[in-house]
């Protein structure tokens, strides 16, 4: 499977409009579309900072009534590359986002990492772009 991609991780959410909000206002993505499913009661957003046939993105998932999950212990975060993490982090508090780890090293390690918290809990790790192609590196 030489050619697949990752098209998308999704995140089910309990306040659809207070996720575009974080994702769109804070994080600085674009919305790119939104499908709404009235047989079934759910709508979904996809944000991105590029076109969808440029890079993944990120599906929400709203279904109708449901206005939390339990997010378990099984999933991590998602990383995203940043130019200027320390700038990223300023502009994210400024804007209301919730910086749970400031910028800084990874423990062992030289990358620049923080960690930020969506609405609905799940964590997004910005890594300092210059490092981000190579991943956590020592």
């Amino acid at each position: 499977m030489s050619n697949g991609r990752i098209l998308h991780t999704m995140l089910r959410v309990g306040d659809l409009d207070k996720s575009i909000e974080f994702y769109t206002k804070v994080m600085g993505m674009k919305l790119l579309r939104t499908n709404e499913n009235k047989q079934y009661e759910y709508t979904l957003a996809f944000l991105g900072f590029s076109d969808e046939s440029e890079g993944a993105v990120i599906e929400l998932t709203y279904n109708w009534g449901k206005a939390e999950y339990d997010l378990g212990t099984a999933f991590g975060h998602i990383a995203i590359g940043v130019d200027d993490i320390y700038t990223t982090c300023d502009a994210i508090k400024a804007a209301g986002g919730n910086v749970t780890r400031e910028p800084g090293p990874v423990k062992g390690g030289s990358t620049h990492i923080a960690f930020v918290k969506d609405p609905d809990g799940y964590m997004l790790e910005l890594i300092q772009n210059k490092q981000a192609s190579s991943g956590l590196v020592g």
